[in-house]
């Protein structure tokens, strides 16, 4: 298969994926934080969605990076700041340990960069 087959649009669904593990995550958040929903027990689903969310971030924008088409390298060269946020975020507080209002604001510091990824990522080649 050659590259061009590779980079097909229908076939590099990574820069959406990062994009809705980190919309995923952010809602369950948000949810939780409005007491909308209740975790108890299940906290470790926010856990997960987090590693998942580092995870397939820096693989979107490790693999974008390499890409022989040039809107999907602009789209890594977007989406690699939000990895910043990402590692901040548990640093910098939890609701937990009283820093609500922090971890919100950290956590939503990624939004533009998947936003911006997630666009430069739909242009065409």
């Amino acid at each position: 298969m050659d590259r061009t087959a590779r980079d097909a649009p229908g076939r590099w669904p990574w820069i959406g994926l990062a994009g809705a593990c980190w919309a995923a995550n952010a809602a369950l958040g948000a949810s939780v934080g409005a007491g909308l929903v209740r975790t108890g027990r299940f906290r470790w689903i926010h856990h997960a969605l987090y590693i998942g969310t580092t995870t397939t971030t820096a693989l979107a924008a490790v693999l974008s990076a390499c890409s022989s088409s040039r809107s999907r390298r602009a789209a890594a060269r977007a989406l690699a700041p939000a990895l910043l946020p990402l590692a901040v975020l548990p640093h910098a507080g939890t609701p937990a340990q009283g820093h609500p209002r922090r971890h919100a604001a950290v956590a939503l510091s990624a939004a533009p960069f998947y936003a911006a990824a997630l666009a430069r990522a739909a242009r065409p080649t």
